[in-house]
């Protein structure tokens, strides 16, 4: 399968391609009160506003200000569509299903159903993520 990895913090993930729209540099997002912590407001997107996730606050990472190497994964979920925020977006690799191992039953929850396992790819550990369980509005 074909992925596109991304960075946050010292962590290595990755959504399967078919899964993203595009990638894009982050443009200006209008806040919007009272909304999740982890939903960083709604930008234009060539006409369409769409809701922007900061996948930082989202994990509970330390925030970190935005730079030249930031991207918005823009994918749709559930028949929206919807930008993530990462620190970088690494590259387009193909993982082969020897690659690939379940996540263990310890890391496995009703709060990470998102996580459909890890890929070992030469000597790093990359998570993979499905965005639709990841971004579900439900």
């Amino acid at each position: 399968m074909q992925c596109v990895g991304f960075r946050l913090a010292d962590q290595e993930y990755a959504f399967r391609i078919e899964q993203i729209q595009e990638i894009v540099i982050p443009d200006r997002v209008a806040r919007i009160p009272q909304v999740p912590d982890y939903v960083e407001g709604v930008s234009n997107l060539r006409g369409a506003i769409i809701p922007i996730v900061n996948l930082r606050r989202l994990f509970d990472l330390a925030p970190k200000d935005k730079d030249e190497e930031t991207r918005t994964i823009v994918a749709n979920v559930a028949a929206k569509t919807i930008g993530c925020t990462v620190d970088s977006v690494t590259q387009v690799m193909r993982i082969s299903p020897e690659q690939i191992q379940p996540a263990p039953d310890i890391v496995r929850s009703k709060e990470a159903s998102y996580i459909t396992g890890f890929a070992k790819i030469d000597t790093r550990i990359v998570v993979l993520l499905d965005i639709q369980e990841l971004l579900d509005p439900a």
